[in-house]
């Protein structure tokens, strides 16, 4: 699978169905040339007066579907997932705050609750499922949903009778069910092949009702328990202890089964401010879940699920850091420390996504874009997601096959431009340089050292290095056509 800049985004939306020719080229272009100007407004991007008009007409157009932009590039992360046996379909969800465009229309508003005080921000939310390897290779989107949240209808008073009222028994708020609707996509997308998916989500998504569907579709769930709900602890299936208890003093009744160590990324904020490796004690139990009684009028099936906890917690964190506590519940059977070391590793690949929108918000600097309407920025934000998810993928890739030769994503022309321009000279080898040395001299570009002691470059250096490479790529072009 070549990815060089000349081709890659006429391969990652071969097949796209805008119903328009013009409109198919438009975005094939759009995506090559915003991908190769990561920090660069649309105007910037574009070549002159002329492209950057038809770009903002192309994300004006009403009968351009974001859908419709995104399937080719589902398509092709699906045709990727197939070729293993276990991908991770991680579900996230993202906040685009654009209170500084106050004259954009159709934004929705929600608050900002990770600081103080809290506030009101104007914008959008995206609902994505990424698939990743368990070895965390980013093989791209699976399904992605881009809205602004509704005003609420002004409350009524409460009636008599009106408890049970729901269709289906169900009180889920609306919201909600993007969890459910990820899961029932993800598994459509890889019906019927030999590759098993694993929904990951962290504690927003702690409902009985994806348990639920999940068990009615026979698929997978790893998903960071948020309620300390009441649960019955499991010897078999056929037997449980009858008196119920709380999950979190439960699990802590429960043997340690050993020591495992994860790498935690650097998220900023009060979750940790460094890149560290944590040692977390595991314990592991089956236990029987049930739907919260107060949102349910009618009876259901089932009534109660099996699952197993998985309990990880950092007794010793280092000084200044929070400790790390994960509950994690799974449908899948856990009976081992190796499978539920497993599954810790898989939970931390969670933070993949994470990154994701960090590159959307950092890299392409999504929530300075100026489009005018909800609309335009929601068609906008799902190209941008497809060319982050190739700066991810760049970054990645260097490390998981780092003797590959560059030519994999790099054209010849970059190659060479690049290898000129940090070792200052024209005698190039006689065989193209490898992917992780490639992938090394786009940090330099962008502000990596590259001492002995430090780590592969990370997406931060890599978004930058790659924009500069590309503005040489073409003024060697410029200068060799003269």
């Amino acid at each position: 699978m070549k990815k060089s800049s000349d081709t890659w985004s006429e391969e990652e939306l071969e097949g796209i169905n805008l119903h328009d020719k013009r409109l198919e080229d438009r975005a094939i272009k759009l995506l090559n040339r915003i991908s190769s100007e990561p920090l660069s407004p649309i105007n910037q991007a574009c070549l002159n007066w002329a492209e950057t008009k038809a770009a903002y007409r192309f994300f004006r157009n009403a009968a351009v579907e974001p859908h419709e932009i995104l399937a080719p590039h589902i398509k092709n992360t699906v045709e990727r997932g197939r070729k293993f046996k276990t991908i991770l379909a991680i579900q996230d969800t993202a906040f685009f705050n654009y209170k500084t465009h106050p004259k954009t229309k159709d934004l929705g508003k929600f608050f900002q609750s990770s600081g103080l005080p809290r506030q009101e921000w104007r914008g959008l939310i995206m609902h994505t499922v990424f698939a990743v390897t368990p070895n965390g290779l980013p093989l791209g989107i699976i399904d992605q949903k881009i809205y602004a949240r509704e005003k609420k209808p002004k409350k009524r008073p409460r009636q008599r009778g009106d408890r049970g009222k729901q269709q289906g028994g169900t009180l889920l708020p609306k919201e909600s069910l993007k969890w459910i609707q990820g899961l029932i996509n993800c598994n459509y997308h890889f019906e019927g092949s030999d590759c098993k998916t694993i929904s990951v989500s962290d504690r927003e998504s702690d409902i009985f009702e994806l348990f639920e569907q999940a068990y009615l579709l026979k698929s997978s769930v790893l998903i960071r328990a948020k309620a300390d709900r009441l649960v019955k602890g499991a010897m078999s299936p056929y037997y449980y202890r009858q008196n119920k208890q709380k999950l979190r003093r439960f699990m802590r009744k429960m043997k340690s089964r050993g020591i495992v160590t994860v790498n935690i990324p650097s998220r900023g904020g009060t979750l940790g401010n460094h890149h560290r490796s944590a040692e977390l004690e595991l314990r592991f139990a089956k236990v029987v879940i049930f739907p919260t009684q107060a949102k349910h009028s009618v009876k259901r099936e089932p009534s109660e699920l099996l699952v197993y906890a998985i309990y990880a917690l950092e007794e010793h964190p280092p000084i200044g850091e929070v400790p790390i506590e994960w509950m994690l519940l799974t449908d899948i059977p856990v009976s081992t420390f190796d499978e539920a070391a497993e599954k810790i590793k898989w939970y931390s690949l969670r933070f993949r996504i994470e990154t994701l929108h960090r590159i959307l918000k950092s890299g392409f600097l999504v929530e300075q874009c100026r489009l005018g309407t909800a609309a335009a920025l929601i068609r906008y934000l799902t190209l941008m997601s497809i060319a982050s998810w190739r700066i991810y993928w760049i970054t990645i890739v260097g490390r998981s096959n780092p003797k590959t030769p560059c030519t994999f994503f790099l054209t010849d022309s970059e190659w060479k431009v690049l290898y000129a321009k940090i070792y200052q000279t024209k005698n190039f080898p006689t065989q193209p340089i490898t992917t992780q040395h490639a992938i090394h001299l786009i940090g330099r570009l962008g502000g990596f050292l590259d001492r002995k002691s430090d780590a592969d470059p990370g997406v931060v250096s890599l978004w930058r290095g790659w924009g500069r490479l590309n503005d040489l790529v073409e003024g060697w072009c410029i200068a060799s056509a003269a």
